[in-house]
């Protein structure tokens, strides 16, 4: 006889390529010359970008980030790369579409609605100003940079669960990248790799959720 999957309760979403449409182009076009934006925004991150930012979501602040730009690359890139994190919330273009919809369904129909981010303490107060629809939503989000924990490791899905007050099997997870979906399946998480809106209402409704 097969065991019955429990019951789904809590949904919990990752922020950027899930929720919010995070294009680090879009802080830096018009700003700068183009060339030497699509030589940041390149996939090499030739000027380490990326990088830094992930430092910045492990939890490590500007201050401390800075002078690594500086010594790396530069007093112009050290400045440009303060300027573009000082004006965050111009690389958050807007709400993956159908997203919004998702959660307000979930919402809705009974179900928690999380976030789990890696994302820097100091920038994520952009995401919920520039939307502040993810507060009235959300009913709760675990930040890296706040806890200096991060995905893919373990303990930050055990703390969010912790904090969140949920269990792992009644739970589902959608992150868009492969490593940070594996991290939380081996916590026990349901997970999914986010695609669009769309398939993830069929990824939960082969769990058995009704939205």
């Amino acid at each position: 006889m097969v065991n019955a999957v429990p019951a789904i309760t809590d949904v919990i979403f990752d922020f950027c390529g899930v929720v919010v449409d995070w294009q680090s182009r879009a802080g830096l076009e018009g700003h700068y010359p183009q060339e030497l934006v699509d030589r940041i925004c390149s996939d090499d991150d030739e000027f380490g970008f990326f990088d830094y930012e992930d430092r910045m979501d492990h939890g490590a602040s500007l201050a401390e980030v800075l002078p690594s730009v500086e010594q790396d690359h530069g007093k112009e890139i050290a400045d440009i790369f303060e300027d573009y994190i000082t004006r965050y919330d111009d690389s958050l273009v807007r709400l993956l579409p159908g997203s919004e919809r998702l959660l307000r369904d979930l919402k809705a129909a009974g179900y928690g609605v999380w976030g789990l981010t890696n994302w820097s303490y100091e920038t994520i107060h952009f995401a919920f100003e520039k939307f502040p629809q993810l507060t009235e939503i959300l009913d709760g989000t675990v930040v890296s940079g706040e806890e200096k924990m991060f995905k893919p490791n373990a303990d930050f899905y055990e703390l969010a669960l912790q904090r969140f007050g949920i269990e792992a099997e009644r739970s589902v997870f959608f992150d868009d990248t492969a490593k940070n979906v594996d991290g939380a399946g081996k916590v026990g998480i349901h997970a999914f790799r986010f695609v669009d809106a769309e398939q993830a209402r069929k990824d939960l409704a082969s769990l058995g959720v009704r939205i």
